[in-house]
């Protein structure tokens, strides 16, 4: 059994390492993909504060010309399909590179999934081959929830979930790592 994280750390920086070692924690030794998608959405959401929806976008390999599937995920139901370059989470898998959102309503092209969402931030996940597995996705009901801060903790979550990724076979990696 794995208890929910509770975080401890007065600053965000100490809450994001804790964090992650909660979430090397709950993926050590699982392979699969939706497993480890599904228990790591489930484990953010529940730990940190202010969020009304986190969860994945893979890419759906069948479609021409690029488009993100929606994979685990907590909160509301969500938009299903995302064409590349298309809001927040098809720009993130577009550029390949982390979507800080402080108004989603100034977004070009934002996509409503719940009314609620004020803020959002995108971190895409690229294998180490190059390509793209999907997107990590999280919204807030408050504006400028996300900071600078949150853009490095979420790209460090990212890292650990590539590195059980690697195991299933779908090496996902934080767009900030370029190794």
């Amino acid at each position: 059994m794995f208890e929910s994280a509770i975080l401890s750390a007065a600053d965000k920086a100490g809450q994001y390492a804790e964090l992650a070692a909660h979430a090397r924690g709950l993926l050590h030794g699982e392979a699969n993909l939706i497993a480890n998608a599904a228990n790591f959405a489930a484990l953010v959401y529940h730990a940190l504060p202010g969020l009304n929806w986190c969860g994945f976008y893979f890419v759906d390999e069948a479609v021409q010309g690029g488009e993100l599937v929606l994979g685990p995920f907590q909160g509301q139901p969500a938009c299903v399909r995302i064409a590349f370059g298309r809001g927040v989470c098809g720009t993130a898998a577009a550029t390949r590179t982390t979507q800080l959102v402080p108004d989603v309503h100034a977004f070009p092209g934002h996509i409503a999934c719940d009314a609620a969402s004020r803020s959002e931030i995108v971190v895409p996940l690229v294998r180490a081959d190059g390509t793209l597995l999907g997107v990590w996705d999280v919204d807030s009901p408050e504006p400028a929830r996300f900071d600078e801060d949150d853009r490095a903790g979420m790209q460090a979550l990212c890292a650990v979930f590539s590195s059980a990724c690697a195991r299933a076979g779908a090496q996902a990696a934080p767009e900030h790592r370029m190794t």
